[in-house]
C-alpha cells in the first residue's frame, strides 16, 4: 500500500493519528482547567508510567486543551544536571505573553514581568542553576522589564518560586483564566527543587491561586515527591497511564486506517495485539511497518507476520539499541542479571546472587542506571526496567 499515505506515527512524543485509550484522562483534566478558572479549589496533576505508554503526548494534549481555553503555558523537561530555575523562567515568560495582549493594565504585566527577570537572574550558589558557566553566574533572559529587586529574587528557589507563582496567577485571576506549567521527565528534577515545586504548589492551594504544574515522569515519581514533602500525596492528583487495553489498541489502528478506506482483518488485529503487548509506542510502530508492507486492504494475519521481524530490527536500533548502548559493561551485566529473573520488578538481592555479588558492590552500577533512567525503583528492595519489553530485548543479545 502507499507508504505516503501511512497514518501511523511510532515518534518520541509524536501525537498518534488517534488518541485512543485516554479518555478518561483527557475528561479528567477538563475537569481541573474548568475547576481552576472558576476559583474553585483543584490540585495539580502528575502522570506516571512507563516509557513508550503516551505520557508526552497526553502532556502535550493537555497543553493544547489549556491554550483553546485561553490560559497561559509554559512546558519544560527536567534534566538530573540542571536547576529548574531558567527553564520555569523561560516557560512562565512564554505563560505571560500568552496573556499579557488581553490585559487591560499594561503596568500589571510589566511588574510580573520585573519579578520574572528578577527570578531569572537571582544569584545563587547551586552550581546545577549555572550549567555549562561558572556558578552564580548572571542569565540574561530575553524579558523587556526593568528588574523587580526584591521579589523572587532571593537566590532561595523556595522563597522565590512562591513569590513568583503567586504574582503570575494574579495576572491570570484578572483574566478569569488560568497558567500550567508543563514538566515533563519530572522525576529528573533535583531533589531541592522539587521541595521547591511542592511548597509553590501548596501555597497556591491555600490561596486559591489559578496556576497548576501538570507534571509527567517514571512510575516512580509519586515516591520522589513524597520524599521531597510528606503532603505531596494530597497536594497532587495522580493518574497512571498504562498499556491499551484490547479494544483501545484496536481503534488505535483501525480508526485513522478507515480514513484511509483500508480495513483490518480480525486475525491481523489479534497479531498486531500480541506484538505490541498494547503499548502505545509499539501499537504505532508494528502499525506503521505493517501497513509498508502489506499489499492491498484488508490487511491480515500474514502481513503483520511478515512485518514483524522488520518492525522488531527497528525497536531494537532505534527504542531498546539507543538506551542499551549508553550503559557501561558493568550496567549492562546488571540489567541481564534482571533479564533472566524475569519481567517483573525484581529484588536486589537476586540480582546479587545471579551476578555472585554482594548487593553493595553493585550499588554503583544500580544507581547510575537510575540515574539514566534505564531502571526504575519500584519499592523498597526492588527494581525494574524503566521501557517495556526491554527484558525480552536484552535476552535476544548475545553474551
Amino acid at each position: 500500500m502507499d507508504p505516503v499515505r501511512n497514518p501511523y506515527a511510532p515518534g518520541a512524543g509524536q501525537r498518534p493519528p488517534e488518541l485512543a485509550g485516554r479518555e478518561r484522562e483527557v475528561r479528567q483534566f477538563e475537569i481541573v482547567l474548568e475547576r481552576v478558572a472558576r476559583g474553585r479549589p483543584e490540585r495539580s496533576m502528575i502522570l506516571t508510567g512507563l516509557r513508550g505508554v503516551g505520557k508526552t503526548v497526553l502532556l502535550n494534549t493537555f497543553r493544547s486543551m489549556a491554550i483553546q481555553r485561553l490560559w497561559g503555558s509554559g512546558k519544560i523537561e527536567a534534566r538530573p544536571d540542571q536547576s529548574i530555575r531558567r527553564p520555569v523562567a523561560a516557560a512562565m515568560h512564554m505563560a505571560l505573553r500568552e496573556l499579557a495582549p488581553r490585559h487591560r493594565a499594561p503596568e500589571r504585566i510589566d511588574r510580573v514581568l520585573g519579578v520574572l527577570k528578577a527570578f531569572a537572574q537571582a544569584k545563587t550558589d547551586d552550581p546545577k542553576s549555572a550549567k555549562g558557566a561558572k556558578a552564580g553566574s548572571r542569565w540574561q533572559p530575553g524579558i523587556d522589564a526593568v528588574a523587580v529587586r526584591g521579589r523572587a529574587d532571593s537566590g532561595d528557589l523556595e522563597i522565590d518560586l512562591v513569590e513568583l507563582f503567586v504574582d503570575a496567577a494574579s495576572i491570570a485571576t484578572d483574566l478569569g483564566v488560568g497558567i500550567a506549567l508543563f514538566i515533563d521527565e519530572m522525576q529528573d528534577v533535583p531533589a531541592e527543587d522539587v521541595s521547591a515545586l511542592c511548597t509553590a504548589c501548596h501555597e497556591l492551594s491555600q490561596i486559591g491561586g489559578p496556576l497548576i504544574v501538570v507534571g509527567a515522569g517514571l512510575p516512580h515519581l509519586p515516591a520522589v515527591l513524597s520524599a521531597s514533602k510528606s503532603y505531596s500525596e494530597r497536594l497532587f492528583r495522580y493518574a497512571r497511564i498504562d498499556r491499551l487495553s484490547r479494544s483501545a489498541a484496536d481503534h488505535a489502528l483501525t480508526a485513522p486506517a478507515g480514513l484511509e478506506e483500508v480495513e483490518f482483518e480480525q486475525g491481523a488485529l489479534d497479531a498486531l495485539y500480541e506484538a505490541s503487548d498494547g503499548y502505545p509506542f509499539f501499537v504505532q510502530a508494528y502499525g506503521k511497518v505493517t501497513w509498508d508492507l502489506s499489499l492491498h486492504s484488508p490487511i491480515t494475519a500474514d502481513d503483520v507476520r511478515v512485518a514483524a521481524p522488520e518492525a522488531e530490527e527497528e525497536l531494537a536500533v532505534g527504542f531498546f539499541g539507543s538506551r542499551y548502548e549508553r550503559a557501561t559493561p558493568a550496567e549492562r551485566d546488571y540489567m541481564r542479571a534482571m533479564a533472566t529473573l524475569g519481567d517483573e520488578p525484581v529484588p536486589t538481592n537476586e540480582v546479587a546472587r545471579s551476578l555472585d555479588r554482594r548487593p553493595s558492590s553493585l550499588s554503583p552500577a544500580r544507581d547510575n542506571l537510575i540515574k539514566k533512567g534505564l531502571i526504575y525503583s519500584a519499592e523498597r528492595g526492588l527494581i525494574a526496567f524503566t521501557v517495556p519489553h526491554f527484558g525480552k530485548f536484552l535476552r535476544r543479545q548475545p553474551e
